[in-house]
């Protein structure tokens, strides 16, 4: 874990980074426990007063490993609910949290992002969910996190049309804050965590407790229908053969089964 996902912290600001560059920072399982067991020690730092989410080299995160969901698409359990705990921890850090996103966060790594508080992307950057190429349905509380930032129309573009969002595009749906050159970005992004650590820790926390109260509501939404239509996507061989298409670089042939 710790060499692929790792923490360190100065003048206040810690700093998590996703670095499997040469995997597009995918998140495996262990680099999932590895950011609950980061944000769990950060819960309890004193010195910490904001959160900075970073991927290593040029791409965010790619999302889900995908060689490794392909290899538990067949379990019970829903390979992807840890990874939703997880994106709920971070949402849920006492901690503001900044997403920097220099490159692409597709599926999981666009719900990272948006699991921050704040989102600062480069020019460049792009976002995308991809699940209907895939063969594969958002997990509902991931799906309602996109429809609580965006709105339901920005979702429905999204979602059914699976197709990358620029980040000017993101910027005008609402769904990064700030737009800047690449080679300005860690500046943006150090300059607002700076800015926030100056601020009153008591303050900020209220602040964001205030927020999530505010939008708390929607988790007390019944889902369990939801649910059942994706476990079917999940174990159906269009989602054996989308991921296997990925992989392998071809356009995939759905079936409907």
């Amino acid at each position: 874990m710790a060499d692929e996902v790792h923490c360190s912290v100065q003048d206040r600001i810690a700093t998590v980074t996703l670095d499997r560059p040469a995997k597009r920072n995918a998140l495996n399982m262990a680099v999932v426990e590895g950011l609950s067991t980061i944000f769990g020690r950060l819960q309890q730092d004193p010195d910490v007063r904001v959160v900075v989410i970073r991927g290593a080299g040029t791409v965010f995160c790619a999302g889900m490993d995908l060689r490794e969901l392909g290899q538990r698409l067949g379990e019970a359990k829903d390979p992807e609910r840890r990874v939703t705990e997880v994106f709920q921890e971070i949402e849920r850090s006492r901690h503001p949290t900044i997403a920097m996103v220099q490159g692409d966060a597709f599926a999981g790594g666009c719900e990272l992002a948006l699991h921050c508080d704040l989102r600062v992307a480069a020019a460049a950057a792009r976002f995308a969910m991809p699940l209907a190429r895939l063969g594969l349905v958002v997990p509902f509380p991931l799906g309602q996190k996109l429809v609580e930032v965006v709105g339901p129309a920005f979702t429905r573009e999204i979602l059914l049309m699976g197709e990358p969002v620029g980040a000017q595009r993101a910027w005008e749906m609402g769904m990064v804050h700030r737009v800047v050159r690449a080679e300005k970005l860690h500046g943006a992004v150090y300059a607002m965590a700076r800015a926030i650590a100056d601020h009153a820790p008591l303050s900020l926390q209220a602040l964001k407790a205030t927020i999530l109260r505010a939008v708390a509501a929607g988790s007390r939404i019944e889902h369990g229908d939801v649910d059942e239509m994706a476990r079917q996507a999940r174990k159906s061989q269009d989602a054996v053969e989308g991921i296997r298409a990925m992989l392998e670089k071809r356009r995939p042939v759905f079936r409907g089964e």
